[in-house]
């Protein structure tokens, strides 16, 4: 299967997504569309030239143009904007929010900013990842199409000239004179459609919504960022609670290195990440949703709890390759996620430190009470257990995993306890930590990966963030140091060395972990140092301000899967918690 020429695959930091809490569209600067799936996140793709299928919907720029675009604050309502030789042409557009569980709306508006707009338009969709293509096409009397592919339903209002075009869907030449716009609405479904959506009405709906949906944050620094990185995080977010890691699947961390995964699934750790990150600022409503997710599915599954599910609850699907799509360059497609047969203890730290942090915030009812009572009953029950630790590898007892348990089971502790509680979890924490300090303690006073492993690992600067020990424990002082003398290229920070190659050889820089330097930092009291973490991590993105999860710092390109949930989290947390005094 070929992806059309017209519309070949770009680096990652030049495309802008849009979303609208049950699924996300991938937009190059062509003004494709080259990412959709439908109806649910995890679903198949209906646009998928992103990762060498085939179905796209662009709207281009007739002749030589050169590309720009940006967000409107607080939202994930984008504005291609193309100068031509004659003329500026924008297309503002967006997934009308907050989205219905069965039902995608792609509103895009055409606008002669400057001199008159010619663009072509093309839409091609093509169900079942590129297999299936659009069939009983047809325009009524207003004009409006109607088509299926596979089991999705479409119609598309505002394209009432367009033509069908052999294989490649249907063809549309618009004109506009200058100060004018115009409206194409594409709506997809696998039930019947309802109503035709009304364009203005969409747009004044989804303003809006995003208006109401996206704090304007109290004191924190990057403003613009910080609220941009919440309106990625609400994007993600269904309306269930459960926020997905990332819109895509299969995008590389490393060309031909294998390294290609499915990230449209909700990783506890990375959901309480971001409830973390919220509750920094305030009660908003992420953190509502995150603590009812990540309670939902410790009450169902207790000890048991998966590492990440599908946003409705269920089960990761088991992972298989797509063998009939080219991928993205240097990457081979996948859905569903191994992920679903590991066990990782930090996710219950990480459950019981959102936990505390909601109730911070007087944010914890009483049924989310019991789920703080099945992870720490889950945490004495496992966590002498190896498991695949934070970077999900080969099953160990990771030391961050230990120490993250620890740090969760003070936090809770300290927060709406009984006097009986708070002392017996206390003391498991101190029994985890002196556990930890046996075999986990390396011989320069520094924690060490485990007891097998003796590397430094950025990871183990976060249960020190949390509380596991106290601000000012040496071993936590010694292992910033040595993440800054070790795990360091360009004032970007790795993981750990994977081997003897210098680091940005073997993989690109890990964005989260340079927040974790800048967390660190401020609380040892290196407040410029933390701000130039920050200020680094802020500064590895493209014109979306978009953040994969890996960083090639020689090359400056964005690697992995696209928008990378945790990144934006951390991001968000730092501008909260470094623009206050200790």
């Amino acid at each position: 299967m070929t992806v059309p020429l017209e519309f070949p695959p770009t680096v990652l930091r030049e495309y802008a997504v849009l979303a609208d809490g049950e699924r996300g569209a991938v937009i190059g600067p062509h003004g494709d569309v080259v990412w959709l799936c439908v109806p649910r996140w995890d679903s198949d793709a209906v646009f998928s030239t992103l990762i060498g299928g085939a179905g796209v919907y662009a709207v281009s720029p007739v002749g030589r143009y050169v590309w720009g675009g940006h967000y409107e604050d607080g939202s994930l309502i984008w504005r291609s904007r193309w100068v031509t030789t004659d003329a500026t042409t924008e297309c503002r557009e967006a997934m009308a929010f907050p989205g219905a569980p069965g039902t995608a709306v792609l509103l895009r508006r055409v606008i002669a900013t400057d001199g008159p707009a010619r663009v072509r338009v093309v839409l091609d969709l093509r169900a079942g990842f590129g297999k299936q293509r659009m069939r009983e096409l047809h325009r009524d009397d207003e004009g409006v199409w109607s088509a299926r592919a596979g089991s999705v339903r479409l119609r598309w209002s505002g394209g009432e000239r367009a033509e069908p075009s052999g294989d490649a869907g249907l063809s549309l030449d618009l004109h506009l004179a200058p100060g004018t716009h115009h409206d194409l609405v594409l709506e997809l479904s696998e039930e019947p459609l309802g109503d035709r959506v009304q364009p203005e009405i969409a747009w004044q709906a989804t303003e809006q919504a995003w208006s109401d949906a996206v704090p304007g944050l109290g004191e924190v620094i990057g403003r613009r960022d910080a609220r941009h990185a919440y309106a990625v995080l609400r994007g993600l977010t269904s309306s269930g609670g459960g926020m997905v890691a990332a819109a895509t699947t299969s995008l590389p961390e490393r060309a031909e290195a294998g390294r290609n995964y499915d990230y449209r699934y909700v990783w506890i750790r990375d959901q309480c990440y971001a409830g973390q990150a919220v509750a920094a600022d305030g009660a908003h409503p992420l953190l509502d949703d995150a603590v009812r997710f990540v309670a939902q599915r410790l009450l169902a599954d207790g000890p048991r709890l998966a590492p990440a599910y599908r946003v409705d609850g269920a089960r990761v699907p088991d992972e298989r390759r797509l063998t009939h799509l080219s991928g993205y360059p240097g990457g081979a497609d996948r859905v569903g996620n191994w992920v679903n047969e590991q066990f990782q203890l930090d996710s219950f730290g990480e459950a019981l430190l959102l936990f505390a942090a909601a109730a911070s915030r007087d944010r914890l009812e009483s049924e989310h009470w019991k789920a703080v009572e099945t992870a720490v009953a889950a945490v004495e029950q496992r966590w002498r257990e190896p498991d695949a630790g934070l970077w999900e590898i080969d099953n160990r007892r990771w030391a961050h995993s230990r120490l993250t348990c620890a740090a969760g089971l003070r936090a809770v502790a300290r927060w709406g306890a009984t006097t009986t509680q708070a002392a017996a979890w206390s003391s498991l924490a101190d029994a985890i930590v002196a556990d930890t300090a046996a075999d986990c303690l390396h011989p320069s006073g520094r924690w060490q990966r485990s007891p097998e492993d003796d590397k430094v690992d950025a990871a183990l600067l976060l249960p020190a963030i949390r509380g596991a020990v106290p601000t000012d424990d040496p071993r936590s002082v010694a292992t910033l140091a040595a993440v800054l003398a070790d795990l360091v290229r360009d004032d970007y920070v790795y993981r750990f060395r994977q081997d003897p190659r210098p680091l940005s050889e073997a993989e690109g820089a890990f964005l989260l972990c340079g927040y974790l330097a800048a967390l660190a930092a401020k609380q040892q009291g290196r407040d410029v140092q933390a701000r130039g973490w920050y200020e680094r991590g802020r500064a590895a993105c493209g014109p979306s301000g978009l953040y994969a999860e890996e960083y090639d710092v020689v090359q400056r390109q964005l690697r992995g899967n696209l928008p990378q949930a945790f990144v934006h989290a951390l991001l968000l947390e730092c501008s909260v918690r470094l623009a206050t005094h200790p």
